[in-house]
């Protein structure tokens, strides 16, 4: 059992440092996330890009002196959203998605053309799509190359609590783990053991550690946790105590499930 720590900030980093200094590598995971007591098997991943432009400031009296470069983040802005609606596509994970999620400038003044403006772009990756991808993607815009901006993905070097810095890109890797493998039939047979019925077995909309653990290091995550994952982070979040009950038997049920399973 593992409590760990900035996940919000930087999904697996914590799993990053157990599996790469620690030398802890685990058979399986159960991931704790909302999951509405239902079985999870993967997710989307996601990356962090940041697209720069350039342009000249001047006196706002007089811009075409200057080269405006917010009127030059315009166009790229409109290419992307037309990008977000043909990005790759998975059967079970669901689509790749891409949002603008914050906008940066500077100028002078208030009366001064800006000379630089940036967007960060939080992109979601289904199954088959590439950090490599996504980046070449954005670069082959005609109006991100028209203005000559950067596109580059985030680095984290944010230090923990304890002031250890763990850098890495803000790359999240994409990842399932097959309906027929030995954890998915270990969680499903201990939950139809307590409670006698088919459990239902999904993915999840949001990230988790998982993309570190399963997508970094190759090793098993099964989510199974309390709480509504929409009300995740929501103000009506909250988390039953029936679903904390059950999420007990579960993880006391699953070892002797998982055994069984091997000796087959």
């Amino acid at each position: 059992m593992t409590g760990t720590v900035q996940e919000e900030d930087c999904d697996g980093l914590c799993w990053q440092y157990i599996i790469e200094q620690s030398n802890i590598r685990p058979e399986f995971v159960i991931s704790t996330e909302p999951t509405d007591c239902q079985i999870y098997r993967g997710q989307r991943g996601r990356m962090e890009i940041r697209v720069d432009v350039q342009g000249i400031s001047c006196h706002g009296s007089a811009p075409e002196r200057g080269d405006n470069a917010i009127f030059k983040m315009g166009p790229i802005l409109n290419e992307l959203q037309q990008l977000s609606g043909n990005l790759g596509n998975d059967d079970f994970l669901g689509k790749g998605t891409l949002t603008v999620s914050e906008i940066f400038f500077t100028s002078p003044s208030r009366c001064a053309v800006a000379d630089s403006c940036a967007v960060s772009i939080d992109r979601r990756l289904t199954w088959g799509e590439t950090w490599e991808g996504a980046l070449d993607e954005i670069r082959a815009l005609p109006a991100v190359q028209a203005a000559k901006a950067v596109v580059s993905m985030y680095d984290y070097s944010r230090p923990s609590y304890t002031g250890l810095v763990y850098p890495t890109e803000c790359y999240f890797p994409t990842w399932k783990v097959e309906e027929d493998h030995i954890t998915v039939k270990t969680l499903s047979k201990a939950y139809q053991g307590l409670f006698k019925k088919q459990p239902v077995v999904d993915k999840w909309t949001f990230s988790t550690n998982g993309v570190s653990i399963m997508g970094r290091h190759g090793i098993p995550v099964i989510g199974f946790g309390p709480g509504k994952e929409p009300e995740a982070h929501a103000p009506n979040e909250k988390t039953w105590k029936d679903h904390l009950v059950t999420c007990a038997a579960m993880y006391a049920a699953v070892p002797l499930a998982y055994l069984e399973e091997l000796d087959k």
